[in-house]
């Protein structure tokens, strides 16, 4: 790059949140048309920094900061985050915030429309006027082309595949007049490989045009190859700040977690020849996962993995017996006939799942980690309450629920300032954490997990990935698992079932070939394959 003024740069940043350090003394800069890949451990402080860049009212709300933002070589001191919108910042979240009965060019051009004048203006003034559609669609066509992608400016949200969604919200950023600075937090997190190279592809576009970005995201090989530099914090540190070139994930993997990470090889255990689980026939009506006609047994004892593309049924399959979804067919554990559609007669049956939807589905974000972890079993099973006046009521037992928060805060190294502190307040990956903690405790004999480590960096992969195996390995515990990581599920399965379409395209072996896995997630046949040991 140039010797020339940054387009930002942060210097000295330094916060305490909720009486814990989240941020101490990180410098580094973005230069134009630069791209600054930002990596770190759950809990490292990238959230809070890319808070404090975008003027968000909760740093403003717990004291402010220390150190000083600059922009354009001029410092600033957002209030808001339609201060940085007007300065020319523009930030993706994880999270979509899109209106899905609008159409792509309405998100695109949302409460900046453009409007026409008619004759009811001349008498009522400019409230009269009406929405230019035809200009406001070709605003929505030049940033969709500025992009590099193909989306079709008049598909409802709705209607649209998840790719789709992330195209949009992006192109809404780069609608704006004045945008200098991309803020993408996970953008290809819920995206299929393909849809994620297309996106690699669109920031190196956009970065072409001097568009700046900050990339942020736990898919190391994808920093590797669209990054010009690589920012590592750690423990609220900017511990590395190097050039990409020459660069390997091995070395932001050590620099991110402090150690060295190798992958895991972890011999599995014996699992029963016995049937454990049998499905069979299932169907599930679940928007955008939905399940035909699927049928598999698993072993007693046996870590299952179930995989495949994004939409072709296998988060449907989860959901479905778990009872949130409407299903039919046949499920039986351990020769017991299991009840669809009856959530709670499914935890009554020694049962338990983690959902791929963390925040909308897997915790009570206002309550503490303690009334998380012990919830489920205190409401499906009565743990965790006292009996007051010879049983006419119960009471919470609050030491009891405290120990067993200490506990799985201990076992899964969950970065948090004590037992009392609200699972909102936690970072993605330690709520991820809660949700596998609370499903713990409910001690199940068969635990269905899906996506267990979406959205959580290396380090705390490999402790959850243990966790499950420890489960597996000590207490007998069987295991089926949903992921879109292909090799997160060839390290801990015994077999991996495909999902395509809605029904099972066949059954591998995690030391099967790579490209027998590739067949079968592309619909074609391999019946060889439909049975593996």
């Amino acid at each position: 790059m140039p010797n020339e003024t940054p387009l930002l740069s942060l210097e000295g940043i330094s916060k305490d949140f909720y009486g814990n350090v989240v941020l101490e003394d990180v410098t580094f800069s973005v230069g134009r048309g630069q791209i600054v890949g930002l990596v770190g451990e759950n809990g490292a402080g990238k959230t809070t920094l890319m808070r404090i860049l975008f003027g968000m009212p909760v740093i403003a709300e717990t004291g402010g900061f220390k150190g000083t933002v600059s922009l354009d070589g001029k410092p600033v001191a957002f209030k808001s985050p339609f201060d940085a919108l007007d300065a020319g910042i523009g930030m993706v979240h994880q999270e979509f915030s899109l209106i899905p009965g609008f159409t792509t060019t309405e998100n695109i051009t949302l409460n900046r429309e453009t409007m026409k004048s008619n004759l009811a203006c001349d008498i009522f003034g400019s409230r009269m006027s009406v929405l230019d559609r035809a200009a406001m669609r070709k605003r929505a066509s030049v940033a969709i082309e500025r992009l590099g992608v193909k989306l079709d400016p008049d598909m409802l949200v709705s209607e649209m595949p998840v790719g789709h969604k992330q195209f949009t919200e992006i192109a809404r950023e780069i609608d704006r007049a004045n945008v200098k600075l991309l803020v993408l937090d996970e953008p290809t997190a819920v995206l299929t490989e393909s849809e994620a190279e297309v996106l690699l592809a669109s920031l190196r576009t956009l970065a072409s045009q001097g568009i700046s970005i900050i990339f942020i995201s736990h898919r190391l090989h994808e920093i590797v190859k669209v990054a010009d530099r690589i920012v590592v914090l750690r423990d609220g540190k900017a511990v590395k700040d190097v050039p990409t070139a020459g660069t390997t994930v091995h070395d932001i993997a050590k620099w991110m977690v402090g150690r060295d990470v190798q992958a895991s090889v972890t011999e599995l255990s014996t699992c029963k020849e016995n049937t454990f689980l049998s499905v069979e026939h299932l169907w599930v009506d679940m928007p955008g996962e939905t399940v035909r006609d699927v049928s598999f047994e698993v072993r007693e004892g046996e870590i299952f993995g179930i995989g495949g593309l994004a939409g072709q049924g296998k988060l449907g399959i989860a959901n479905g017996i778990m009872g949130l979804f409407p299903g039919g067919g046949k499920v039986t554990v351990d020769g017991k006939d299991i009840p669809l559609n009856d959530p709670h007669g499914v935890l009554n049956s020694h049962m338990a799942s983690v959902s791929e939807d963390r925040r909308g589905v897997g915790l009570l974000l206002d309550e503490t980690l303690e009334w998380n972890i012990a919830f489920t079993a205190m409401q499906a099973k009565g743990e965790y309450l006292t009996p007051v006046l010879g049983g006419l009521f119960k009471l919470r037992d609050e030491k009891a629920m405290k120990k067993l928060a200490e506990q799985y805060v201990k076992q899964l190294e969950i970065k948090c300032t004590g037992t009392k502190q609200r699972a909102m307040e936690l970072s993605g990956g330690n709520q991820q954490k809660i949700c596998l903690a609370k499903a713990f405790a409910l001690n199940p004999r068969l635990l269905f997990v899906s996506e267990p480590t979406r959205g959580i960096d290396v380090g705390a992969k490999a402790i959850v990935l243990e966790t499950l195996r420890t489960y597996n390995r000590e207490f007998g515990m069987t295991i089926v698992m949903i992921s879109s990581e292909l090799e997160e599920l060839r390290s801990i399965c015994h077999r991996i079932a495909i999902v395509d379409e809605g029904k099972i395209a066949g059954i591998l072996a995690p030391t099967a070939d790579i490209a027998e896995f590739g067949l079968l997630m592309s619909g074609e046949p391999d019946d060889k394959n439909g049975d593996a040991a």
